[in-house]
């Protein structure tokens, strides 16, 4: 019989429009560390229809943007939409080191490293496919109270 969800594909797995996807495959890999696992061609384009890498222990999914097969046919990667409201999160050994790695393979930083009242250190890049990545190391445990508390600091200004 076969397995209703493959082998490495359990919980959510972001899918993300990249253009052109395969600069955005050597991107990740350069600025993250992600393995390619697959990656479909199509035959007369020579686009990407699918791409898998793996981050980690989780998986990414990629594909060209082609507005031709959408439903609505329109554009869907962040540089047509003008930008996207979804950030792809990862923790991280050193956000530092993270932040900097991206930058070097050509993100840019949009927020530097900082300590959190969350208990996080946390940054965050846009990579050249227009894709928001947050990275963080947990460097503290923080209590509910001390959360509340740092939470009621908070200025909306």
């Amino acid at each position: 019989m076969t397995n209703p969800i493959p082998d490495g594909m359990t919980g959510l797995i972001p899918h993300l429009v990249c253009d052109p996807c395969d600069q955005a495959i050597e991107f990740y890999a350069r600025a993250f560390g992600a393995e390619e696992l697959s990656r479909s061609v199509h035959p007369e384009t020579g686009k990407i229809l699918h791409a898998a890498m793996r981050l980690g222990s989780q998986v990414l999914f990629m594909s060209d943007d082609f507005p031709e097969f959408c439903a609505d046919g329109k554009p869907s990667s962040p540089q047509a939409l003008g930008g996207t409201p979804v950030t792809v999160h990862r923790y991280v050994a050193d956000c530092d080191a993270a932040l900097a790695t991206a930058q070097s393979a050509g993100a840019t930083l949009v927020m530097p490293a900082e300590d959190m009242f969350w208990g996080d250190r946390y940054g965050i890049v846009v990579d050249p496919f227009g894709h928001r990545w947050s990275l963080a190391t947990h460097i503290r445990d923080v209590t509910e109270d001390e959360m509340k508390a740092a939470m009621s600091d908070l200025s909306m200004a």
